[in-house]
């Protein structure tokens, strides 16, 4: 026989139903919350977006250039693309290196010769490692390689060679903008020996993802904020400076043809009239005979500059010569019927 309920056990169990009812009610999805960038005021960022997106569009370029020489190099397809580009200070970038780290120290002159703060490279171990077992005749696919592996002689030297190929294309990339000369200089075993650059000052690492076959791995190109202020504010300076002078260019050339056209030589011819005749009336005319013009006796005359017509004048006689007074400008329209310009004008003008 089933249990029977007391009423004080039925009145719990709708007491029960109804809370948890009502917190299921209650429950409302919770909405992911935003996360945001925390901005350091002690250290504000020192370029904008504009420029950091002309470092990515420069070395965009220099990905396909760096690819191409990898390809020529090592015989191997690869894929060079740009991961990003950021702003931090120069100590974040140093401790985020090993003491087994290899640096690329790279000079680079600017036009105006001013003293700069080298450029910086670092390339991932494990993918260095393949470009050298590559250049050795390995098949370059040894993936034991970590951060703390540390070169040999002989290894350091191939190092050198295959990084002043990625050197040498820095030139070729910033040539759209300015007219800077990269050249390697040395390579540094210890970063945390290398004082080139102020701990505190703003770098920009630009990220590039290398990809070669199976192995891939990052290069990371550092430019000191002095050496990037003084390249920006050239480039600025030379747009500046092409503006003007293209302007400046633009009127003189202009002044220059006006000049020329004063000078050139131009035929003037009056027309009286045209009368249209066949060949054997032409033939036999003789001295006095007289054409009709099928015009009035004081009707106006078509002045042709160069074959084209250009104004309308009277004919008369100045100092004892046959004369055109000018009358008006003639009305001339281009071949599509839109008009060229020429209006008429009231001015009179002995010729």
């Amino acid at each position: 026989m089933a249990d029977v309920l007391s009423q004080s056990q039925i009145d719990a169990l709708l007491n029960s139903m109804q809370n948890s009812g009502a917190e299921d009610v209650a429950e409302e999805p919770k909405k992911p919350e935003k996360e945001y960038k925390k901005y350091d005021f002690f250290s504000p960022k020192k370029y904008t977006k504009d420029k950091l997106k002309m470092l990515s569009s420069i070395y965009d370029n220099y990905s396909r250039i760096a690819a191409s020489q990898i390809n020529g190099l090592f015989r191997v397809a690869s894929e060079v693309e740009v991961m990003g580009v950021e702003e931090q200070r120069y100590y974040e970038f140093g401790n985020a290196l090993n003491e087994s780290d290899v640096l690329t120290i790279a000079d680079v002159e600017l036009p105006d010769r001013s003293n700069n703060p080298p450029m910086l490279i670092h390339i991932n171990p494990m993918l260095m490692a393949s470009m050298i077992d590559r250049m050795l005749g390995g098949t370059g696919t040894d993936m034991t390689v970590d951060m703390s592996y540390t070169y040999t002689d002989i290894e350091l030297a191939l190092y050198a060679k295959i990084i002043k190929y990625l050197v040498m294309i820095t030139k070729d990339v910033w040539a759209g903008y300015i007219n800077l000369d990269v050249s390697f200089e040395r390579i540094e075993e210890n970063p945390s020996m290398f004082q080139g650059i102020s701990v505190d000052e703003t770098v920009v690492i630009i990220m590039l993802s290398i990809k070669m076959g199976e192995i891939e791995g990052i290069m990371n190109i550092c430019m000191p904020g002095t050496l990037l202020s003084n390249i920006f504010e050239i480039i600025d300076k030379t747009k500046h400076l092409a503006k003007k002078s293209d302007a400046a260019l633009y009127r003189n050339s202009r002044e220059d043809i006006m000049d020329n056209i004063k000078e050139a030589k131009m035929d003037i011819m009056a027309q009286l009239g045209i009368a249209r005749m066949n060949l054997d009336d032409v033939y036999n005319l003789h001295v006095g005979d007289v054409i009709d013009l099928n015009k009035p006796q004081n009707s106006l005359v078509s002045l042709y500059i160069e074959g084209q017509p250009w104004f309308n004048g009277q004919l008369g006689v100045h100092n004892k010569n046959m004369a055109v007074k000018i009358e008006d400008r003639i009305l001339a329209c281009n071949d599509d019927g839109t008009d060229t310009g020429l209006e008429a004008d009231n001015d009179s003008v002995a010729v």
